[in-house]
Order: structure tokens, then sequence, then C-alpha cells
């Protein structure tokens, strides 16, 4: 990949209340894509408020591509449920990596986002300047689904010093 900008991790932390597809729970995992790309989570076995602490990392050559994260219900003998899905927004956080923030204290709070009808944020979200790095911490509710919310960090990795956003 030649235009690549980076590297995004996604820390898929934890489920919330997500909803029950087999009897009495759920086996999730999570998938998220951008573009062709596809990573997923280890499944958590019967389990409607799982952590998976699993960290997905994707190369960005196009900042516009959407980033769709879906919840997913194994299934061992037919095809596994939709458990709800959501678009995560990355580009404020991209914008935070414009920014020269070297000599910030660590801990500082780059940008706030709220939640909106144009994103799919359960509470508002903190981009912060942390150990040199940009993290951002979101809890997102899901959609197309009766209930269910993930809790996700991102993280960018430069490939090298001399590129940049």
């Amino acid at each position: 990949m030649e235009n690549m900008l980076g590297l995004l991790k996604f820390r898929v932390r934890k489920g919330f209340n997500l909803a029950i597809r087999d009897t009495r729970s759920s086996d999730p995992y999570v998938v998220i894509a951008m573009g062709q790309q596809k990573l997923k989570t280890r499944v958590v076995s019967n389990n409607c408020n799982p952590e998976w602490n699993d960290e997905l990392t994707h190369c960005v050559a196009d900042p516009d591509l959407p980033v769709i994260l879906t919840v997913f219900d194994k299934d061992t003998f037919t095809g596994d449920d939709r458990m709800g899905d959501a678009e995560i927004d990355i580009k404020p956080y991209l914008e935070c990596l414009k920014k020269h923030l070297e000599s910030l204290p660590t801990g500082t709070i780059i940008s706030k986002i709220q939640p909106s009808e144009k994103n799919c944020l359960a509470e508002e979200s903190c981009i912060v300047w942390k150990d040199g790095t940009i993290i951002q911490d979101m809890r997102l509710r899901l959609r197309n689904v009766e209930c269910g919310e993930v809790e996700v960090q991102l993280e960018w990795k430069n490939l090298s010093a001399s590129k940049s956003l």
C-alpha cells in the first residue's frame, strides 16, 4: 500500500447489554471493517456483557472510508446472527493528529465529541494526549438492534516520522 497514512489500532474493550440471540444469551464477537479490510475479535461464549480487550489494527489509506463495527453471535450449525452495528467516525480523531501536541502534558483533553444523530456515540467521547500518543475512548450505541453498546479505544501508529496526514 503505497499511499498508506498509518495504522489505526482499535482496542475493542467490552460490550454492554448486548441482544440475546440464543436461548438465554449470545456468543458475541466484533468485526471492524474499513474498505476491504475486515478484522474480528475472539468469541466470548454465553455472555451479553463480554470483555474482549482485543486489539485490531487497520491500515489507513483513505481517511474518508467509513469504519463499520458489527457485532455477531457465533452459531455452530447456522450462519452467525447480526447483533447490531455502529459507524465509527474517525475524522475528528484524524484532525487531532494534524496538531502539534508534543509539548502538552499527558492527560490533556484535545477535543470532545458529543453524541448526535450523525454519530453512534452513546456518551461524550474525549480525544486525549496520553504518553506521547493520541487516544480516543468511545462508547458506541449499536444500530439495527433492540439494545447494546460497545466500548472501543482508538490509537494511531505512524509508519514513519516523515509521513503525516
